[in-house]
C-alpha cells in the first residue's frame, strides 16, 4: 500500500521540468520571406527547444507593433533600424534586442526603360513613397548625392502601392521598395525596373529588420533565448536553402507562388547569421545622419538606443 502512495504522489508531480515561457512577438506586415528564420523556428521545434511558446502575431496596421510593445502588449516587436532611431526621441521606451535582416532592403526603384537613367534624372519628377520622415530623409540624401533637394521634386503618398503607382505612370519612381520583393512582383508581371541601392547613394548602411523590446519590462533571458533559437533557424536556412524553403511554404498556401520563392532566394544572404550581435558604429552613424537631416533634436548614446541581451 505504502509503495502504490509513493507511486501516485510521483505520477502527480512528474511532468516537464520547466513549462514553457509565453512570447507574443509581433510582425512588421503579414508572414512573408523576410520572416524565414522566424517561421523555421517555429516549425522545426526550435523555440520549443529553448521552453518558449512563441505566439506570432501579423499587424493590422504595421504602424502598431512598435507602440504595441511600448505600451506592454507584446514582448517583441519586429521594426526598421530607422524607424527605431525617431521612435525612442518620441518617447517610445524601445530598444533593438536583436537583428533579423542585416542589410538595407530599401532602394529608389524605377523603371529600367523610363526617363530615370541615375537619380539625378529626378528633377521635376514625381517620386512616390509610403512611410514619410524617414523615406524623406533617405530620398534627400541620394538626391544631395547627386546636387539635387527635395525641393526639386514633387513627391506623392502612394499609400503602399509602390509598384503598382510606377508601372501606371502615377509616379516616375518610388523610394521605400524592397529590393527582394519589388523588383521581383514587376517582373513577374514582365516589367523591368532599375533600383538603385540606398547604400551606394549616399545613405550609411543600417540593420534593416530589427527586433525591438520595452528598454523597461523586457526579459533579457527569454529574448536572448528567443534569438537563440532564431539563430539556429537561421543556420538551418543558410545550409539546406531548398528544404527550408519546403517548411516555411508549408505553413501558407498563400506563400506557395512564385514571388515568394523568387524573394526567398533573394533574401536569404540578408538574415543576420549573429542577430544577437550589433555593430554600434552603424546605431551610432545612422543617429547622427538623422540628426544632420534635421530629422531628431539631438544625438542619443548608443546603449539608449540598441543591446546585446547575451553581454554580460
Amino acid at each position: 500500500m505504502k509503495l502504490r502512495n509513493i507511486l501516485a504522489a510521483l505520477a502527480l508531480t512528474s511532468g516537464p521540468a520547466l513549462a514553457q515561457d509565453e512570447m507574443v512577438l509581433l510582425l512588421d506586415w503579414f508572414v512573408n520571406p523576410d520572416h524565414g528564420p522566424i517561421i523555421v523556428a517555429q516549425e522545426k521545434g526550435y523555440f520549443a527547444e529553448q521552453d518558449l511558446s512563441v505566439e506570432v502575431i501579423a499587424p493590422a496596421d504595421p504602424s502598431d507593433p512598435p507602440k504595441l510593445v511600448a505600451a506592454g502588449k507584446a514582448d517583441l516587436a519586429i521594426s526598421y533600424q530607422p524607424q527605431l532611431h525617431l521612435q525612442i526621441h518620441e518617447g517610445l521606451p524601445l530598444q533593438r534586442v536583436g537583428t533579423l535582416v542585416a542589410t538595407p532592403l530599401n532602394c529608389l526603384l524605377a523603371l529600367t526603360d523610363g526617363p530615370i537613367a541615375s537619380p539625378a534624372d529626378l528633377a521635376g519628377k514625381k517620386v512616390g513613397f509610403s512611410v514619410g520622415g524617414v523615406e524623406e530623409a533617405v530620398l534627400g540624401a541620394i538626391l544631395t548625392h547627386h546636387g539635387l533637394s527635395l525641393d526639386d521634386v514633387e513627391l506623392v503618398n502612394v499609400n503602399w502601392s509602390l509598384s503598382p503607382s510606377l508601372m501606371s505612370g502615377q509616379v516616375d519612381a518610388v523610394i521605400g521598395a524592397f529590393r527582394n520583393f519589388e523588383l521581383n512582383q514587376m517582373d513577374i508581371e514582365g516589367v523591368d525596373g532599375t533600383c538603385f541601392y540606398v547604400e551606394e547613394e549616399g545613405l550609411p548602411p543600417y540593420d534593416e529588420l530589427i527586433y525591438v523590446a520595452n528598454r523597461d519590462t523586457m526579459d533579457k533571458d527569454m529574448i536572448a533565448r528567443f534569438l537563440a533559437a532564431t539563430e539556429k533557424a537561421t543556420q538551418y536556412i543558410v545550409n539546406h536553402p531548398e528544404e527550408s524553403w519546403e517548411v516555411f511554404a508549408a505553413t501558407s498556401a498563400d506563400l506557395q507562388d512564385e514571388l515568394n520563392a523568387r524573394a526567398w532566394k533573394d533574401t536569404l544572404p540578408r538574415f543576420a547569421l549573429r542577430p544577437t550581435a550589433m555593430d554600434a558604429g552603424r546605431y551610432a552613424t545612422f543617429e547622427t545622419f538623422l540628426h544632420d537631416a534635421g530629422l531628431i533634436p539631438d544625438i542619443s548614446p548608443v546603449s539608449t538606443i540598441a543591446i546585446d541581451v547575451t553581454a554580460r
